[in-house]
């Protein structure tokens, strides 16, 4: 895969499509790399006609770490008590744009998951004449008041990080089994297979611990949304335990003439069931 410059840092992506169509940014969320984007997902928004492109945020898999600024405690930051953020979402958004300035892409569409679709949201916020449709799935306004993780969910998101690739292949199931969406089916197999995958590809629990800090240290994004003007879809599984649904409805009801879709059985995770029905709405909106 290569890698681009941005931001002052080293930002690891991939591309899918034909590079004449529309520019579409995927941003992943907590501790994910940009595997996290399911293949089929991505041919299926390029079917679609999307020119993908996928990236590690800083911190994670194979772009710049930032392990000079010390591991924090994630128990710590999400009781409230969170140390001195290495940076904030905000500037993970500032990466993005570097991202697109490198490859010399002046604007995008810009989709977000989780952690990603808060980024998305300040994408949209900071450089608003790059952002030419915005989708924030599963994701939070940053008003505290809303999306907060139920607490089976939470207790889930703190536990110790695994030491070996057992345990973060079990770890992995065992989160899975918990925010994933009780309304699809559990694959517990191919869980398994991408564990494996992104532990091979760049294993580094102090990265998310510091996105943690970002994510709990960065202001509420709510005035700053009420002035984004692209067309705008919310999505939020109705069985979220990691990020309320509150969360998705605050985020539509802070954009001007957002949509907001929710949908019934899924958790905290993008079921392969509906894979084209995402890329569908997300054309209807972006391409119309």
């Amino acid at each position: 895969m290569p890698n681009a410059a941005a931001n002052g840092i080293t930002i690891e992506y991939t591309t899918a499509g034909n590079p004449e169509h529309p520019p579409l940014l995927l941003i992943m969320g907590l501790g994910a790399q940009l595997t996290a984007w399911d293949d089929e997902f991505v041919d299926a928004l390029v079917a679609r006609g999307f020119h993908v492109i996928r990236y590690d945020n800083r911190d994670v898999g194979l772009s710049t770490w930032f392990d000079e600024a010390g591991v924090p405690d994630l128990a710590a930051v999400v009781g409230g008590n969170p140390p001195t953020p290495a940076y904030l979402v905000a500037d993970m958004a500032d990466d993005a744009a570097g991202l697109l300035d490198a490859l010399r892409i002046p604007s995008a569409h810009v989709l977000g998951a989780s952690m990603g679709g808060m980024i998305a949201q300040s994408f949209a916020i900071q450089h608003p004449q790059r952002t030419r449709s915005l989708v924030s799935i599963m994701s939070t306004t940053g008003d505290t008041s809303v999306g907060q993780p139920h607490p089976e969910a939470l207790e889930a998101l703190v536990a110790p990080p695994p030491t070996d690739r057992a345990g973060a292949i079990e770890q992995s199931v065992k989160m899975w089994g918990v925010i994933g969406s009780p309304g699809f089916p559990f694959r517990e197999e191919r869980i398994r297979a991408n564990a494996a995958r992104d532990y091979d590809r760049a294993f580094h629990p102090a990265g998310t611990a510091r996105q943690g800090v970002a994510i709990v240290s960065s202001p509420d994004r709510t005035p700053g949304l009420a002035d984004v003007k692209v067309p705008t879809l919310v999505i939020h599984g109705e069985s979220d335990p990691l990020v309320d649904p509150s969360g998705g409805r605050a985020t539509a009801d802070a954009i001007p003439g957002a949509t907001l879709w929710t949908i019934p059985g899924m958790g905290h995770d993008l079921p392969p069931e509906l894979f084209g029905e995402i890329a569908d709405r997300v054309a209807a909106l972006a391409l119309g």
